[in-house]
């Protein structure tokens, strides 16, 4: 098994942990701070990733530079603000349903990483990807008949389109950081990636906190409070996000997105046994679809 294909489901399993804890936060925070723990708590760990990787693995920082910079703080706001998107659909629906109306950003990066970075797929990547669509759009519809229509709506409605939304967010957040590694040019994609992970949650935790300073002040001694479910929100994040960035270092975004598709397996496990809710043969269908496209990519 090549190794972006390891690190990638490992960093969809833990991507599915923290939403799950999010969710629960939910109820204890508003979508901003519950947003905000993922950065907060987690950017000291990502700082000590990179200190280790220097003292420990030997590998030497890479020199920073304008490009850099720059795609950092695309990827850092479209993220935050992706993932606020995210949160708060877990208000409007089912947390496995909300999850997979954001899982269109395969298609979206790909799109993206062709029109940022000139990146071309596989006849096999495409039909991998566009199978694992349908999966969500099968998953979208689940609670109502199927057919054209329904289908339409379901695609259109408020929450499908702050899914989509958001999965387009994240599609350009994870080229944009694919774009400030690359630019790095330094002596291994996991030092490249670790350092832009670092870099990337220390900013976005300014940001964020400057936000709630200015709009809501009381939110930030709320999220202080909560630091015994909030932490390991910011563990499960800055792990998850190692891994993606450092996929994304070795291998196109569009097929590390598509196999992490593999989330909606975990999403529908956490969905029935932490959360109790029930899901229905068509979610299932979807689900199995997104497998198969998963396969797909991995077999082609």
């Amino acid at each position: 098994m090549e190794a972006w294909i390891a690190i990638t489901i490992a960093a969809a399993f833990l991507q599915n942990v923290r939403s799950a804890l999010q969710k629960h936060l939910r109820g204890t925070l508003s979508t901003t701070g519950a947003s905000f723990v993922r950065f907060g708590y987690g950017f000291p760990l990502a700082i000590l990733y990179v200190v280790c990787l220097n003292k420990f693995a030997g590998y030497a920082f890479p020199a920073l530079n304008g490009t850099f910079v720059l795609w950092s703080i695309v990827g850092g706001l479209a993220q935050i603000f992706a993932t606020i998107l995210l949160v708060h659909l877990f208000s409007l629906r089912n947390f496995a349903v909300g999850t997979a109306y954001s899982k269109t950003e395969p298609v979206q990066a790909a799109v993206f990483g062709f029109l940022l970075l000139g990146e071309r797929l596989t006849f096999g990547a495409v039909l991998a990807i566009l199978i694992g669509v349908v999966g969500v759009m099968l998953i979208s519809m689940a609670r109502m008949p199927l057919s054209w229509r329904n289908l339409f709506l379901a695609l259109t409605g408020r929450t499908a389109l702050i899914g989509i939304a958001s999965g387009a967010i994240f599609g350009l957040s994870a080229v944009s950081y694919r774009s400030a590694a690359l630019s790095l040019d330094g002596p291994n994609p996991v030092m490249q990636a670790a350092v832009t992970l670092a870099c990337v949650t220390t900013f976005q935790t300014l940001f964020m906190l400057g936000w709630m300073l200015a709009r809501d002040p009381q939110e930030i001694v709320r999220v202080a409070r909560s630091w015994r479910s909030s932490m390991f929100v910011g563990i499960a994040g800055v792990l998850g996000s190692a891994g993606w960035f450092t996929a994304m270092a070795l291998q196109p975004v569009a097929y590390v997105r598509a196999l992490g598709q593999i989330e909606l397996i975990f999403t529908f496990m956490a969905s029935y046994f932490l959360f109790h809710e029930r899901v229905n043969r068509m979610e299932a269908a979807g689900c199995i679809l997104i497998v198969c496209g998963i396969l797909t990519l991995l077999l082609h």
